[in-house]
């Protein structure tokens, strides 16, 4: 594979890695992952933005197209790190050996984290919000945008080329054999629109307040591309990258898609025989609706269904007294990722006791849920729990229809 070119002088060296593993250690990657570094090479000096953690064979795989752009040992001047996390920066040891006299551009909070994760100070410099280098022709101008989503991330901008390497700001999951939104195919086009919703949904989702704030901090740019360290580049249509991510920000606070996740789970099936005359109340106003049942579903794609949905159902039977232990978990992670504001209603069954909704009361507080009601109930579901449900869901769906 040899580097992708965006312009003259600018490089992808991109590597694609498998789904054997979680990212992060909790997100599955069915469809693998990119990682993307990038290369300007100017008429005096090279910079080479953000690196790869060594997973799957990618620092062999990036090193090799490094070759292949005549950047052997010791011939890049510089490193950019926008972001510290090990993805982007795990092959740094590595990669510091082999050009040991690069100076290492960071923000003034990267500073430490390369120290405790990397043991390294030498040549480390901070930049500050709007600081320029100038590389021959090439100017790489710096922008802080904290907390997108690690404190000390920022963007890097190539002035005369308008491009912005964004680093997890507007990626996505998925491996494509592509570089550009106007190479992939219709395939390539279905995998990136899911994967781009569920990689915000969970990896950015909860600073999403911090997205809106970067996005604006970079309206005065005019940016012909967006090359983000995972995903495709943007270069026909980069706005709509941008825009995407900024509609998905917008989905914490509302508004939200006209939609329905229905997300549940049953010991017995008492708790599953009320799930279609939910989903066929909602359905009856119009509604589209998501049916995910939990353990079987992984939290990282209710996560992706739930963000984006106006409406929340949640049913799950009492367990020992407290809620369904797999269902904690998946509010835990909705409560973490700020999923909050959502109409919900919820449903369950119990033996001896009930006691979920103790538990359940706990989270809906925490989110900000606007419960429309429960329909809980001891043992199997009455002719008249089926008939609640069904109002319930179909009165929730006709108030987010009209909202």
């Amino acid at each position: 594979m040899k580097p992708d070119t965006l312009t003259d002088g600018i490089y992808r060296v991109a590597a694609k890695v498998g789904n054997r593993d979680l990212f992060e250690g909790i997100w599955p990657i069915p469809h693998g992952v990119m990682l993307n570094a990038y290369v300007v090479k100017g008429s005096e000096k090279n910079a080479m933005i953000d690196l790869v953690k060594d997973w799957d064979g990618a620092a062999e795989i990036v090193d090799s197209k490094l070759n292949e752009l005549g950047l052997s040992d010791g011939q890049l001047d510089y490193l950019i790190l926008n972001h510290m996390e090990p993805d982007h920066t795990g092959a740094m040891a590595l990669f510091v050996e082999k050009h040991p006299n690069v100076e290492i551009l960071c923000s003034e909070k990267a500073v430490p984290l390369i120290k405790h994760f990397y043991s390294i100070e030498k040549n480390v410099r901070s930049v500050k919000d709007g600081e320029t280098i100038d590389l021959g022709g090439k100017t790489l101008q710096f922008f802080m945008t904290p907390n997108i989503h690690w404190p000390e991330t920022m963007m890097t901008y190539a002035v005369e080329d308008g491009i912005l390497f964004s680093c997890d700001a507007f990626g996505s999951f998925g491996q494509y054999d592509h570089c550009f939104d106007d190479q992939l195919t219709k395939k390539e086009l279905d995998l990136l629109i899911g994967e781009t919703e569920r990689y915000y949904a969970n990896i950015v989702s909860s600073f999403s307040s911090f997205v809106l704030r970067g996005i604006a901090k970079l309206e005065g740019l005019t940016i012909k591309q967006v090359a983000p360290s995972h995903g495709i580049v943007w270069r026909e249509e980069p706005l709509t990258i941008i825009n995407w991510y900024k509609t998905l920000a917008t989905y914490m606070d509302g508004p939200r898609e006209k939609e329905i996740t229905v997300v549940w789970s049953s010991m017995y099936g008492n708790t599953a025989a009320l799930v279609p005359f939910i989903v066929e109340g909602a359905e009856s106003e119009g509604i589209p609706v998501h049916v995910l049942e939990i353990p079987q579903t992984h939290e990282s794609f209710v996560l992706e269904k739930v963000w984006r949905s106006e409406g929340l159902v949640i049913g799950m039977p009492t367990y020992e007294y407290k809620m369904f232990p797999p269902m904690y978990h998946i509010l835990d992670i909705l409560e973490r990722s700020h999923v909050q504001k959502r109409k919900t209603m919820r449903f369950g069954s119990f033996g001896w006791s009930g006691g979920a909704q103790k538990q359940f009361d706990v989270f809906a507080e925490a989110m900000k849920l606007e419960c429309a009601g429960v329909v809980e109930y001891q043992g199997a579901a009455s002719e008249e729990d089926k008939r609640r449900a069904y109002e319930m869901a179909k009165e929730m769906a006709k108030q987010i229809k009209e909202a």
